[in-house]
């Protein structure tokens, strides 16, 4: 195993954000949860609202507020008015990546209407729904008919448009891969104002396959049609513990859902990792079980949903105690498990939240709007979060876990560390994130004739040096994860803090076919592009002129 030791780091002095940080839960508990409650009630009355409407009358009220939307598209002067952007707030976006682009001139367009889920088509087996419908929404819907779409990502609050624009996964993509591997159609208003249709397979699909990781700089879609799966009850999860170095660790990970005999058989219906120490893991796989099987006698059935239960992270780590258990858990609050604590980021947020007095008092108005907290953080705070906090997805090969959980550990010492694996299929076109070039002749654990078998490995924390106040700095560690990942073909999604140039961006990522489109769906001088959107820093209004005015340049696709 390689050298695993942090380097030795001088103590940090303290400053006055680290007692606003310190003292912030005050914020929370007397602000922001009461709204959260609140905006949390008020969606869930509209949504009953808009369930309530027959499918004919959704569908004539979506072509209403398109034709608005269309209308807005050609009011713009491109000599006058800046690039387009929707009007939602700033913060409300689910992610640490700043949306300083709508700090200077734009031009906005206002979506908040769509949010309905238009039509659930059985026969199809699609659920045609608007970008603003989050998954809490759809999964109230669906998991009753015993259906749900095949990638269901874990936060109430995450969005079609969020998941298709940007990037979503879930423990079932190691069989369907990314969210947006699960669309089958989408809804685009383009710069001229032309509403179309894409598909893998018409005239559009090449803006079918641009517009994931566009971030919303090609069109704005507004509806979608998506996979749906027939789904039983109850989720049978098996919790696995494991102990060894990170590389003995991320072989165990692997072993978990890819068997090396290459029986799909074996293969589980969603499968999840959770690592807590450098040498301590729980792996977790589940099928969907009916709920006859889930109430035969013997069988222990976890309500997760319930707001006084333990968060789901600190249940699934008595493994490591009691040694390997299987249980059931209802679909939906399977499907939910990390809303509550936020992943484990409700620990950082209310220290105290995990406490059993808190979850029985308080567990029900958890968790905060993720949107509230960024909006009363303030710059110093915020800034604060980005030096010395870490909210990171790296999507990398799965033969390469074991090498990218030291590099994490060497270079930012979180824990605990999420992985969850996905298939990267290989498609007609080169996208923005491909499998790598020849890898089905490598025969590799995971991998298959069209896919390659990645893993997202989510760090979300503060870092150990930080924890152990010693200085860190923040952005080093965010680019030199930024360039291993480019150096060994992996990922890094947009919603979070970067630190790249332009020129290691399209390293990263391909931008050959989203360029194209860009062109010859009229977005360039109309839409700023992917990178200016995910470049941090607040953006002055000479850049958005120069980013109007700018004929770009093929993407540079330099390979490192």
């Amino acid at each position: 195993m390689s050298d695993l030791r942090a380097p030795l780091r001088p103590k940090r002095k303290k400053e006055f954000v680290d007692f606003l940080v310190h003292f912030r839960w005050i914020v929370v508990i007397f602000v922001v949860l009461p709204i959260s409650f609140t905006l949390y009630f008020l969606t869930y009355i509209g949504d009953v609202k808009s369930a309530m409407k027959s499918d004919k009358r959704r569908q004539k009220e979506h072509e209403e507020n398109v034709k608005k939307v269309v209308d807005r598209i050609k009011q713009r002067n491109p000599t006058k008015d800046g690039l387009v952007c929707t009007a939602r707030k700033p913060y409300i976006a689910v992610g640490m990546r700043n949306v300083d682009y709508k700090r200077a001139r734009h031009f906005e367009v206002d979506l908040s209407a769509f949010r309905n889920i238009i039509e659930i088509d059985k026969e199809r087996m699609v659920a045609k729904v608007e970008p603003l419908v989050n998954m809490g929404q759809i999964t109230r819907a669906t998991v009753p008919m015993n259906l749900a779409l095949a990638v269901v990502a874990e936060l109430d609050d995450l969005t079609v448009g969020g998941l298709i624009n940007g990037y979503g996964i879930e423990g079932s993509s190691h069989i369907y891969g990314l969210f947006s591997d699960t669309v089958v159609t989408l809804e685009v208003v383009l710069a001229d104002g032309r509403v179309v249709r894409a598909t893998k397979d018409n005239e559009y699909s090449d803006l079918f396959y641009a517009i994931p990781w566009s971030q919303g700089t090609l069109g704005l879609m507004v509806s979608a049609e998506i996979k749906l799966i027939p789904v039983k009850e109850y989720m049978k999860l098996t919790y696995k513990p494991a102990r060894g170095n990170l590389k003995e660790l991320a072989q165990a990970y692997a072993d978990s859902f890819a068997p090396r005999d290459g029986d799909q058989s074996k293969i589980p219906d969603f499968v999840e990792g959770m690592i807590y120490t450098p040498t301590e893991a729980v792996f977790m796989t589940g099928v969907y079980a009916s709920k006859e099987e889930a109430k035969k006698k013997g069988n222990v059935i976890n309500n997760q949903g319930w707001w006084f239960k333990p968060w789901f992270y600190q249940h699934a780590q008595k493994a490591l105690k009691k040694g390997e258990f299987v249980e059931y858990i209802p679909t939906r609050e399977y499907y939910h498990r990390h809303t509550r604590c936020i992943y484990w980021e409700g620990k950082l947020i209310l220290p105290f939240a995990d406490q059993w007095w808190f979850r029985w008092l308080l567990g029900w108005i958890m968790p905060p709007k993720v949107s509230l907290l960024k909006a009363t953080q303030g710059d110093t705070i915020r800034n604060y979060y980005h030096d010395r906090h870490v909210i990171q997805d790296l999507l990398v090969p799965l033969y390469k876990v074991g090498d990218a959980l030291e590099f994490v550990h060497r270079e930012m010492e979180v824990y605990p560390i999420w992985l969850c694996p996905h298939r990267l299929f290989k498609l007609p076109v080169k996208t923005a994130v491909f499998p790598e070039p020849g890898f089905e002749h490598h025969h590799r654990q995971g991998d298959t004739s069209y896919a390659q078998m990645f893993t997202d490995i989510g760090i979300y924390y503060a870092p150990g040096p930080v924890l152990r106040d010693e200085e860190y700095n923040g952005a080093e560690a965010v680019h030199h994860l930024e360039q291993w990942l480019i150096e060994n073909h992996g990922f890094q999604p947009q919603y979070a803090v970067s630190e790249l140039s332009e020129k290691d961006f399209w390293r990263m990522f391909d931008g050959g076919l989203y360029e194209q489109c860009r062109r010859k769906y009229g977005a360039v001088g109309t839409f700023m592009s992917v990178y200016y959107k995910s470049k941090k820093g607040r953006k002055t209004e000479k850049e958005v002129r120069e980013a109007e005015a700018a004929i770009l340049e093929p993407a540079d696709v330099e390979v490192a």
